[in-house]
């Protein structure tokens, strides 16, 4: 599901082209807007240590291209083989806070960066179900996600409306698609 989400936002930045002032870096009183889309994915060592290596531009890979990246970049950070090219350049920052149990998490931005998106654990709970026949209560896989962002440049209506266009992708999102 991490490779949805990181697909999920690559699709955000490049059909969207909504959220510009997401995808930047802040050098003291300076805003540099990034061209490229550069996601990091914190990924957890064996030592308990984090580390977060970067897909660069993920806007450019299709799901099959995005999950190869993600288990490279992983695997290889597991195995101390990382590149220091491999953990500069980001963007913006992802991390799965539900990998370890954790239903939601308080994510702290990897400056330069002006935002940082986490996902906690998929659980199944009660929902209301709207139907045209009347509301019910149904058993629905529901997922928190957060979203920590500089107010410097980003606010509330931005940060708002970009975690919003990515649950709305995540929540259409077809696991029967072609891919």
């Amino acid at each position: 599901r991490d490779f949805c989400l990181s697909r999920g936002l690559g699709d955000v930045y490049k059909r969207q082209k909504k959220y510009p002032m997401i995808n930047i870096a802040l050098n003291g009183d300076s805003i540099i807007k990034k061209k490229n889309i550069n996601l990091g994915m914190a990924a957890s060592l064996p030592d308990g240590n984090l580390i977060v290596p970067v897909i660069k531009n993920a806007d450019q890979l299709n799901l099959v291209g995005m999950t190869k990246a993600v288990n490279d970049l992983a695997g290889r950070a597991r195995g101390n083989q990382l590149k220091p090219d491999d953990i500069q350049g980001g963007t913006y920052t992802v991390t799965n806070v539900g990998s370890f149990g954790s239903v939601m998490g308080t994510p702290i931005i990897n400056q330069p960066q002006v935002a940082i998106l986490a996902l906690g654990a998929i659980r199944k709970v009660p929902a209301v179900i709207e139907t045209p026949d009347g509301d019910f209560i149904g058993i629905r896989q529901k997922m928190f996600v957060s979203h920590s962002y500089d107010h410097r440049v980003v606010d509330g209506a931005l940060g708002g409306s970009f975690v919003k266009r990515v649950a709305d992708y995540l929540e259409a999102f077809d696991v029967n698609r072609d891919i």
